[in-house]
C-alpha cells in the first residue's frame, strides 16, 4: 500500500493518538509501572512483513492498544529506576511538535527555526546552571553522548599538546591519554573513551575508600608524575548514592597541572538550580567541559542531553571541518550549524521540548521541583532509618537513596542474596520500579526521585511494597 494513497489520513492517525492520550495520562498515578501478565500481547507486534500493509489507521490503533497495555510506564510517578524523569506537559507537547514538523536541525540552512530554538534553549540552560554564557554548547541524545562530546574535545586538546590534529590524523603513534578520576566515575565515561579509541580501561581511579571517594593527594601526585597533559573527570551525582566529587578542588588541580577538567553532571548538575544545593557543584563553572541529561531531571522525553565546552573552538575542531561542500551553510556566531559542534550529522529537532519546558515553567519552576524532590528523598531516607527492617547505606545528598532490606538475624552473603531476590520480585510485582546495585560490596536498592509527578504517596508506597515483599521472602 503506497502511503500516498492514504495521505488524507495523516490527521486522523494523529487524532487517534491524541484521543488515547488523556485516558493514559490520567491513569498514570494509579497504575502499576509494569504488568508482566500483559506481555503475551507483545506477540501481536510480530509475524512476517506484510505484503500489502494493514493501512494507517489500523496500524496506529494496534500500536496504541499493545503499547498502552504492555509498555513500562516510566512516564509515571512510581518509576524510580535508572534516574529517569518523566515528561512535563509542555515538554511532551513540544516533542509531538518535533515529530509533526520533522525538521533537519543540524544546519541553519535546513531549518532556521530548529537551530534558533536550540540556540535559545542552550542559552537558557546555561543560565539555569549558572554556567558562563560564553561556553559553547550542543544538544545531544543523552549524557553518554554529552560525555563523548566533552571528552572528544579533551582528546583534541590533548593531541594538539602533542603536535597532532587527532580529528584529521588519528591516534596512531601517540601515547595513551592519561585520564584520572575518583571511584565515582560512571560507565558512560568509560564507554565514551572506548568509542573515542582511548580505551575504557585507560581511567586511573584514585579513591580513598571502597565507596569510591576521591583521594586528592594521590591524584595530585599522579599528575605530577604524568609526562605531558592529562584529563581529569569529575562526577556531579554518583549513580548509587548521589554523592559529588569536590569540583572546586579538581578545578584547582587542573589549573595547577595544566589538565583538562571534564565534569559528568548527568543529574547532579541540577543541584545548581537551587541555592539550597548549589554548593554541591561549586567549581563546575571552571570546568573545560560539562555533560548533563535532559531526560532525567529536566523531565523532557527521551532522547535528550546537553554538552557545554568552555572554548567552542574545540568543538569545531573535534567535530567540524568535513570538507563536504553540500553541508556548508555559513556557520557563524548567529547562524550556527550544530552538526559541526557535536557527534551527530542527522539530528531531530530535540530542542523543541527543551525550549518548551523551560519557557513554560522557568527558573522558579525547576527550583521548586528540585527542592521538592530533595525533600522527598530526605523523607524516604527518614522512613528507611525509622523502619526496623531497612538500612540506609549512605547519606542522602540529592535525589538518590541507597538502602537495603535487612531483617533481624540475616547478614553477609545471605542478606545480599535476599536483596537480589527482592529486586527481582519488585520488577515482577510492578507496583513500583526500583532496581538493585552493589554499594561497598553490598546488594542494595537505589531509587532516584526525579519525576515531576512523584509525591509523598509514591514514596510511602515504595517503602510499603519493599517491606511487604521483603517480609514474604524472608519469612
Amino acid at each position: 500500500m503506497d502511503p500516498l494513497n492514504e495521505s488524507e489520513l495523516s490527521a486522523d492517525a494523529l487524532d487517534l493518538v491524541a484521543r488515547a492520550a488523556p485516558g493514559y495520562l490520567d491513569a498514570l498515578p494509579d497504575r502499576p509501572v509494569s504488568d508482566p501478565a500483559s506481555w503475551h500481547r507483545l506477540a501481536e507486534l510480530g509475524g512476517p512483513l506484510p505484503e500489502d500493509g494493514e493501512g494507517t489507521l489500523a496500524t496506529v490503533g494496534r500500536l496504541i492498544d499493545v503499547g498502552t497495555a504492555t509498555a513500562t510506564h516510566s512516564l509515571g510517578p512510581r518509576f524510580f529506576h535508572y534516574v529517569t524523569g518523566g515528561a512535563t506537559p509542555a515538554a511532551q507537547a513540544g516533542d509531538w511538535l518535533t515529530s509533526l514538523l520533522d525538521q533537519v536541525s543540524g544546519l541553519w540552512a535546513a531549518s532556521a527555526f530548529a537551530t534558533e530554538a536550540e540556540t535559545v534553549a542552550l542559552r537558557w540552560l546555561k543560565e539555569l546552571f549558572h554556567l558562563p554564557e560564553s561556553h559553547g554548547a550542543v544538544l545531544t541524545p543523552s549524557a553518554t553522548f554529552a560525555n563523548l562530546t566533552g571528552l572528544a574535545c579533551a582528546r583534541q586538546w590533548w593531541g594538539e599538546r602533542h603536535g597532532v590534529d587527532i580529528a584529521a590524523e588519528g591516534l596512531a603513534g601517540l601515547p595513551r591519554m592519561p585520564v584520572l578520576a575518583s571511584g565515582y566515575v560512571h560507565v558512560s565515561t568509560r564507554k565514551a573513551l572506548q568509542i573515542l579509541g582511548c580505551g575504557r580501561d585507560t581511567v586511573q581511579v584514585h579513591a580513598r575508600d571502597d565507596a569510591g571517594r576521591i583521594d586528592l593527594a594521590a591524584m595530585d601526585r599522579a599528575l605530577s608524575r604524568t609526562q605531558g597533559p592529562a584529563v581529569i573527570v569529575g562526577t556531579a551525582g554518583e549513580v548509587d548514592t548521589g554523592d559529588f566529587d569536590p569540583l572546586a578542588d579538581l578545578a584547582d588541580l587542573a589549573e595547577a597541572h595544566g589538565a583538562w577538567l571534564h565534569v559528568d553532571g548527568a543529574f547532579g548538575l541540577f543541584a545548581a538550580v537551587t541555592p539550597r544545593l548549589a554548593h554541591l557543584v561549586d567549581g563546575v563553572e571552571r570546568a573545560d567541559s560539562v555533560a548533563s541529561d535532559g531526560h532525567k531531571w529536566l523531565n523532557v522525553p527521551y532522547e535528550s542531553g546537553f554538552a557545554f565546552v568552555r572554548e567552542r573552538e574545540w568543538m569545531r575542531k573535534a567535530f567540524g571541518a568535513w570538507n563536504a561542500a553540500y553541508l556548508r551553510s555559513g556557520d557563524g556566531e548567529e547562524r550556527i550549524d550544530y552538526n559541526n559542534l557535536g557527534p551527530e550529522s542527522s539530528r531531530r529537532a530535540r530542542a523543541l521540548p527543551v525550549w518548551a519546558t523551560l519557557r513554560a515553567y522557568g527558573r522558579q519552576g525547576y527550583r521548586d521541583m528540585v527542592e521538592r524532590h530533595h525533600d522527598l528523598a530526605l523523607r524516604l531516607g527518614d522512613l528507611v532509618q525509622r523502619a526496623p527492617d531497612l538500612e540506609l547505606l549512605a547519606p542522602v545528598r540529592l535525589c538518590v537513596v541507597c538502602f537495603r532490606y535487612r531483617p533481624p538475624g540475616v547478614d553477609g552473603a545471605e542478606l545480599d542474596a535476599l536483596n537480589q531476590r527482592l529486586g527481582a520480585e519488585l520488577l515482577a510485582d510492578g507496583r513500583v520500579l526500583a532496581g538493585t546495585t552493589v554499594h561497598r560490596g553490598m546488594t542494595a536498592l537505589r531509587p532516584a526521585i526525579v519525576n515531576w509527578r512523584t509525591g509523598e504517596r509514591e514514596i510511602d508506597l515504595l517503602v510499603e511494597v519493599v517491606r511487604t515483599i521483603g517480609a514474604r521472602l524472608s519469612g
